[in-house]
């Protein structure tokens, strides 16, 4: 029987910027699902605060 030593691979280190992003939710810069509806009733509420009661479409 021969003497075999296991050699393993060394570990890679990880990225230090990838745990960041996921903290900071970072990716899309679009608005939220949230944030879309939100401004849509404040522009609705606008909208009817200065009388536009239906003659024209507000968000054209």
């Amino acid at each position: 029987m021969t003497d075999k030593k296991l050699t393993l691979p060394g570990v890679r280190p990880r990225n230090p910027l990838v745990a960041a992003s996921l903290m900071r939710l970072a990716g899309s810069h679009r608005r939220s699902g949230g944030a879309l509806r939100r401004q849509a009733k404040q522009a609705l509420r606008a909208s009817l605060k200065h009388g536009h009661h239906g003659d024209r479409f507000p968000f054209t």
